[in-house]
């Protein structure tokens, strides 16, 4: 492993100094890399990497009592994966901000172990994107939650990826709605989000166990108001000093927005002070999470999803033909495969006779809402047809493709001819063909691809050569 040093850093940058130091963990260089790997390497033998790591939940207390856990989590990760930035998220210590405050005034981060380059333009694209994203010094001064972080990071990799510090601070539901919606479109596959939370703060050792393990259990489940309820409940519970059973709640939470069925929440690891300390009054307890991102394959659809998308298509033609507002059905779960984010495409035929087709290629709406914009469409504003009737809606065969989440290819050895479509995207152009485009036509994956490029996306036929790939499939019911 190789300490991050400053090269490309100039005399005007800005650098935010190391203020836990001698605190959290060792100020000197040589003894903190040695903690450290020593902490890393606990966790070699029986710690799994995962090359679809999408995030992290990580302590932030001093090493001496939380540096076990948090090592779990940086040991999950792939060190060779090439992240592009990492997106640090915890809460403030120090000051209420009702809010999240990005840290675009340093270019740095100091540890004394190097400086960690700032990616200042996201940091102010976050911030002028909406104001619940905004700038304030005093939440970075003196919060020591990111800066823990860092020294994992710089001796897990030979080069940290530019991080984006933001501090949480609001428990305003609707903020952080919306704070996971401008962050949503940065959780992908090429950016690690690594959120910093320790769990029970200060009862006994017997309370915390009980309490962080009802806490770790619902943040399992990725369902976000099963979270905020058991943190409710632990707070409601009558046992002492459980008002805070996750200090960053917030950023948590953020994080669970963002997530679908597409994720799946994996526990790492779970310790208190009492059991580095011995002491079993006064506990503070820390959980270690990783967020896995799951492969387009794992993506099914199970015969009552199917029925079920099938008659809200139904009914959505129904009720448009009733003067009726499309209904939207409830969902209770949020990891429910209703609500993920993917394309789909509808497609009406009588007697045998295609009748309407309208599709909706993107990741931006659940699948229920979709299902239903696009039965409408098709039943009502497809072009090429008259709109449907009344007295065509049971003779109507309603035919769905489900197009799975979609997932980036560094070469066309990874697409497969028949079973995946395929997605380029270069700058503002992009283009797409469904799988079963290539059963239509005789070419091969190369010109499959080229015509994707030059037709569809506008890039000419070798365009795709130095744009984005994406792969998909389709589940047609």
């Amino acid at each position: 492993m190789m300490m991050n040093g400053c090269k490309g850093q100039s005399q005007a940058s800005v650098v935010r100094p190391a203020t836990q130091a001698n605190r959290f963990y060792t100020g000197d260089a040589k003894e903190l890399s040695e903690e450290v790997d020593s902490l890393l390497s606990m966790h070699n033998s029986q710690c799994i990497m995962h090359n679809n790591v999408a995030a992290l939940i990580v302590p932030h207390a001093g090493y001496y009592y939380s540096g076990n856990v948090a090592a779990s989590a940086y040991m999950a990760i792939d060190a060779k994966k090439p992240y592009k930035r990492i997106f640090l998220l915890g809460p403030s210590h120090h000051e209420w901000l009702d809010g999240a405050s990005v840290n675009t005034e340093a270019d740095w981060y100091a540890t004394p172990l190097g400086n960690v380059k700032v990616d200042h333009e996201t940091a102010v694209a976050l911030t002028t994107t909406d104001s619940v994203f905004f700038y304030r010094p005093e939440a970075h001064d003196r919060e020591h939650c990111l800066e823990v972080q860092l020294p994992f990071l710089q001796r897990r990799y030979k080069e940290v990826p530019p991080i984006v510090p933001i501090i949480i601070s609001t428990n305003d539901y609707q903020k952080l709605e919306r704070m996971a919606e401008i962050l949503k479109p940065y959780f992908t596959d090429e950016n690690l989000f690594v959120i910093s939370s320790d769990f029970s703060h200060y009862p006994s050792y017997k309370d915390a166990c009980e309490a962080d393990a009802r806490t770790g259990k619902a943040i399992e489940t990725g369902d976000v108001e099963e979270f905020i309820a058991t943190i409710n409940a632990n707070a409601r519970s009558g046992k002492r000093n459980l008002q805070t059973s996750a200090c960053g709640e917030f950023a948590i939470i953020t994080l669970m927005l963002m997530l679908d069925q597409q994720y799946e929440v994996k526990h790492l690891m779970y310790q208190n002070s009492g059991d580095i300390s011995g002491d079993d009054s006064r506990v503070v307890g820390y959980h270690s999470f990783a967020i896995l991102r799951k492969d387009s394959t794992s993506f099914t659809l199970s015969d009552a999803d199917k029925k079920a998308l099938k008659e809200i298509a139904y009914n959505s033609i129904r009720d448009s033909l009733d003067g009726k507002p499309i209904v939207q059905p409830i969902v209770n779960s949020q990891l429910s495969i209703l609500n993920s984010k993917c394309g789909a495409f509808v497609s009406l035929h009588k007697h045998g006779h295609l009748r309407g087709c309208i599709g909706h290629f993107g990741e931006d709406y659940p699948l229920y809402e979709i299902v239903a914009e696009m039965a409408r469409a098709a039943a009502f504003e497809d072009p090429r047809f008259m709109p449907v009737t009344r007295d065509e809606l049971d003779d109507l065969d309603i035919e769905i493709s489900v197009l799975t989440p979609m997932r980036r290819i560094q070469s066309l050895d990874e697409f497969e001819l028949h079973r995946h479509g395929i997605y380029i995207k270069k700058g503002y152009r992009s283009g797409t063909f469904l799988p079963q485009v290539a059963d239509e036509v005789n070419w091969t994956k190369e010109e499959f691809v080229g015509h994707c490029s030059q037709d569809k996306a506008g890039l000419g036929w070798d365009g795709w050569k130095d744009a984005e790939l994406y792969v998909y499939e389709a589940i047609v019911f």
